[in-house]
């Protein structure tokens, strides 16, 4: 018998109040750059300028419709590389005993079960991991998956938007997410979110397609988000449109230095990234002090 999703009141957790809002350590003056990146992110799917209160239910449609396919996709559009540079988020993160991960937008679980692997080889136990996404579609796709596997009982599977977790301040040591950041309507109310759960000395890890750096690659990726990424959706997905808007909202996301002084801005101590691949992909790392 399937387990349930895991809706937010049955978790053993305290809402927040309302009203109750992040705490900063300190307010860094709003900047132009900063403020466009944001602003551009709220109000574009793709390339096509929308309304932020419409974004969210665009966005959640795509994943709904690729769901099943997800995966699959992922190893045939980056050819496994994208199996790398999981391995290298989770080679920073260095999960110990005892972790309490937090793993934002990774409903089809393969970030938490990689966590989970790699603490196995090691012989130690998290002390709780939690998987949330906004996406129905994807969690039950990781749910599956978890019961497949024959542990249904390792991680919870939690519906919530990232720009209003459900959740208590200071409880989880570290907070990851690996490209969903580039899909979330408030950039800002996300990572201050992100903040918010994470204990003094927690770790904010994420994993997202950013901007090429070494000179010709970057039109030689164009041509192949624009040509080969479509077709492949077309093609397994039997969706070209999901993946014409993967392309499209890569480029709309913030480059590295732009999003790492966003993450700072948010109160995020320590930001430092790393790019993979080029650029194609950088990691972001930071930490609640």
């Amino acid at each position: 018998m399937a387990r349930p999703l895991v809706a937010p009141d049955a978790l053993a957790y305290n809402r927040l109040e309302p009203g109750r809002t992040a705490t900063r350590k300190r307010v860094i003056a709003m900047s132009d750059p900063l403020d466009r990146a944001r602003d551009e992110l709220a109000s574009s799917f793709g390339y096509q300028k929308v309304r932020p209160e419409d974004k969210p239910a665009l966005v959640g449609g795509v994943f709904a419709k690729v769901a099943g396919r997800y995966d699959l996709m992922n190893d045939l559009m980056s050819a496994g590389v994208h199996r790398l540079w999981k391995a290298a988020m989770i080679d920073w993160l260095a999960p110990r005993a005892g972790l309490r991960l937090l793993d934002v937008a990774g409903g089809t679980g393969d970030i938490a079960f990689r966590v989970l692997e790699r603490m196995a080889r090691r012989d130690v136990e998290p002390g709780a991991i939690v998987v949330c996404d906004r996406s129905r579609a994807m969690l039950e796709v990781g749910r599956d998956r978890s019961i497949d596997d024959n542990r249904p009982g390792t991680m919870q599977w939690l519906c919530a938007d990232a720009e209003a977790l459900p959740l208590p301040d200071r409880s989880f040591d570290a907070y990851t997410i690996a490209f969903g950041i580039r899909n979330v309507t408030r950039i800002e109310q996300a990572l201050g979110e992100a903040r918010r759960v994470l204990r003094p000395g927690g770790r904010f890890l994420c994993l997202e397609f950013s901007t090429v750096q070494l000179p010709g690659l970057d039109r030689l990726y164009d041509a192949y988000s624009f040509t080969v990424l479509p077709w492949l959706g077309e093609r397994v997905a039997e969706d070209r449109a999901a993946y014409r808007y993967l392309a499209e909202s890569i480029r709309r996301f913030p480059d590295q230095a732009t999003f790492a002084r966003l993450i700072e801005r948010a109160g995020f101590d320590r930001v430092r990234h790393r790019n993979l691949s080029g650029g194609i992909a950088a990691l972001h790392s930071a930490w609640r002090l």
